[in-house]
């Protein structure tokens, strides 16, 4: 699995969690966790869209 694939699949499994009903500090936890993995999204992204073809 990719790293973008398994950070998606960690992101919806936390989304899933977070409507499933919290208490405040699981919420504040989740969301902790969800802006890490935008981060790291966003981090990707942005590498891949640098990086130069090798082949």
């Amino acid at each position: 699995m990719s790293a973008v694939a398994n950070l998606l699949a960690r992101k919806q499994a936390l989304v899933e969690r977070l409507e499933s009903g919290t208490g405040p500090n699981e919420r504040e936890e989740i969301e902790r966790l969800l802006a890490q993995i935008e981060t790291a999204l966003n981090l990707l992204e942005h590498g891949d869209a640098t990086a130069p073809d090798e082949e």
